[in-house]
């Protein structure tokens, strides 16, 4: 049976307030701050346990090993050995793949046209902190999709790719050829576009997708300079639904009959910047939510509990729901970890489309082994790291040991 399946990133053990992406608001904001690793990574296991609750299918990514000494070795430095240099131990540090909205884009085996399910890798190039994931995520994604029903790419090179933060998929049905939307970006504003055209062009080529069915978007500049560093902070989208601020799209009328044109069933539900602003919708990340359909067929948004604190956006989503449109319900969640270091519900999720007997069922959650993995979260990630913290050897052996007993509870010890 093909469905959707989640796959959320477990927040790891070096998570921290480093302050390593331009752009990004609230990681901005807190730099320096004490980070709570345990709380981060039992906030996003709640969020799991949240999912399932309303029925959906659920997965997990697993942490990357933490410091990235092979990267580190690649700059000339020992590893292991102490290193007078604090930005790039913090880029080493950095717990970034819990967002696995930039792990890789997907296309379902509907969409492409040798009729497998694609994926391909984020190269992740415009942050030095992030460049490094790109070979650690192949390697997971090969074990868990090593099915025939899957293809997984390597990143593509040289342009910047942030994966499915960047896309948008609508289908009358999950299992139905859908319409594949890539959003890029044009700098502006002093903050970096980190999604490219050429990426995105190279990505559908890749993935055999129908041209006919394939739109290239350009995201609005005053979206990316507001703090919008990925499209999915101020749009989302689901099945025939798209969800966005105003201000999402460079050219919105464009974008509007152009999916009209592709997909006549869509429908573009548009938040007014009068009712929320750019600056509400980003710090509340109102449209970094998951926009789910549900097994009765109705759609409900998984928010973070920032957009019921704010009175605009909790207003807008009030009307929202109480009309007759296809987002019949709101469900709210608290990752306030990942939401200080700029990450919402959204980004801690990779979606996957495709039969759940395909994928490696050591990737495939259940309350029972969400237990199993809370038990170790609580047993071994640090409770509090200070900015002082990441340049301590034993926080290293710790973030190592912690990983170590995840993988060898979930019999992933190939992963090491």
């Amino acid at each position: 049976m093909i469905v959707e399946i989640n796959f959320d990133g477990l927040i790891g053990p070096s998570h921290n307030y480093a302050a390593l992406s331009p752009g990004n608001l609230a990681s901005a904001r807190n730099s320096g701050a004490v980070s709570r690793p345990r709380d981060a990574a039992l906030q996003g296991i709640a969020k799991q346990r949240a999912a399932l609750a309303l029925g959906l299918v659920q997965g997990v990514l697993l942490p990357h090993d933490r410091p990235a000494s092979g990267w580190l070795g690649h700059l000339g430095y020992a590893i292991d050995a102490a290193i007078d240099d604090p930005l790039q131990l913090a880029r080493a540090m950095s717990a970034s793949p819990m967002w696995t909205a930039n792990a890789a884009t997907v296309s379902p085996a509907a969409d492409t046209r040798d009729g497998q399910c694609h994926l391909t890798v984020a190269n992740l190039m415009a942050m030095p902190h992030r460049s490094h994931e790109a070979a650690a995520t192949l390697v997971q994604l090969r074990v868990a999709f090593a099915n025939a029903a899957f293809a997984v790419h390597d990143a593509v090179p040289t342009f910047g790719d942030e994966g499915a933060a960047n896309h948008m998929r609508l289908a009358e049905r999950h299992d139905a050829p859908g319409v594949e939307i890539f959003v890029y970006g044009v700098d502006g504003g002093g903050f970096p576009a980190r999604q490219s055209r050429v990426a995105s062009e190279a990505v559908a080529r890749r993935h055999g997708l129908d041209p006919a069915r394939t739109l290239f978007v350009q995201q609005a500049t005053a979206a990316i300079r507001a703090g919008a560093f990925h499209n999915d902070v101020v749009a989302v989208a689901n099945e025939t639904v798209v969800f966005a601020h105003e201000f999402a799209f460079a050219d919105p009328a464009r974008f509007a009959a152009d999916l009209a044109r592709v997909a006549p069933w869509a429908e573009i539900i548009t938040v007014p910047d009068a009712a929320v602003s750019l600056a509400d919708a980003i710090t509340s990340y109102l449209f970094n939510s998951q926009l789910v359909t549900l097994p009765d067929a109705t759609m409900t948004l998984i928010l973070p509990t920032e957009a019921q604190e704010n009175s605009r956006v909790a207003a807008h989503l009030d009307s929202l729901i109480g009309g007759n449109g296809p987002i019949r319900a709101v469900r709210f969640v608290a990752v306030r970890e990942s939401m200080r270091n700029g990450g919402g519900p959204a980004c801690l999720r990779l979606r996957v489309v495709a039969d759940p007997a395909t994928v490696d069922p050591r990737f495939l959650v259940d309350d029972a082994k969400l237990d199993r993995i809370a038990g170790i979260v609580a047993a071994h990630w640090p409770v509090e790291i200070g900015p002082d913290d990441v340049a301590r050897p034993g926080l290293w052996a710790q973030c190592r040991a912690a990983r170590g007993a995840l993988l060898d509870a979930l019999n992933l010890v190939s992963l090491s």
